[in-house]
């Protein structure tokens, strides 16, 4: 894995703990030969990643529309940014860079941009790992709702196993470096 897309929130959070622990992925991913790929702005969580990888000496690529270059302050010292129209560009873009996608706690748009490439994989568009990085338990509400999916009969119990939820960032890398795709017949 060269390259990994991580989806997190332009927002810091309430708790520090989540500025923190974003940084704290950056370093890990240079300490991993890996490279950033990310929404490219420079504040909240997308800032703090970025920066984290940066400090260490590491690859950043940003991918950001061009109508939230200014909104989000689109970050100017990456080593690569493309500057897009659109979110499906930026989402497309993503995507196709990275060898592998993590969220770190963020709003819908991060839910949003995750759960795609998420059901991408259920689809068997692409065998790519899809973690969470389950900062403070953020992202527990989730893995309680794919319960209840799974238990209304929406979502296959196997669905749900190709998530890679871990609150360690290392433990994660590791998992995701580990990575053997399956397919799993939706019908």
């Amino acid at each position: 894995m060269k390259k990994v897309a991580v989806y997190c929130g332009s927002s810091k959070g309430n708790s520090p703990i989540y500025m923190e622990q974003a940084r704290r992925l950056g370093e890990i991913l240079v300490a991993n030969g890996i490279d950033l790929v990310y929404g490219g702005a420079t504040v909240g969580c997308m800032g703090a990643v970025a920066d984290g990888v940066l400090e260490a000496g590491g690859q950043v690529i940003g991918v950001i529309p061009k109508k939230l270059a200014d909104v989000e302050i689109a970050h100017q010292n990456l080593t690569e940014i493309h500057v897009v129209e659109t979110m499906h560009e930026r989402k497309a873009l993503m995507a196709e860079l990275a060898d592998g996608f993590i969220a770190l706690p963020g709003g819908s748009g991060t839910l949003e941009e995750w759960f795609e490439v998420f059901t991408w994989a259920q689809l068997d568009y692409h065998h790519k790992p899809c973690a969470l990085l389950n900062i403070n338990r953020y992202y527990d509400p989730i893995v309680a709702l794919f319960d209840h999916m799974i238990t209304e009969g929406f979502v296959k119990k196997e669905y749900k196993e190709l998530i890679m939820l871990e609150e360690n960032a290392d433990a994660l890398l590791t998992r995701m470096t580990d990575y053997q795709p399956r397919y799993i017949h939706k019908w």
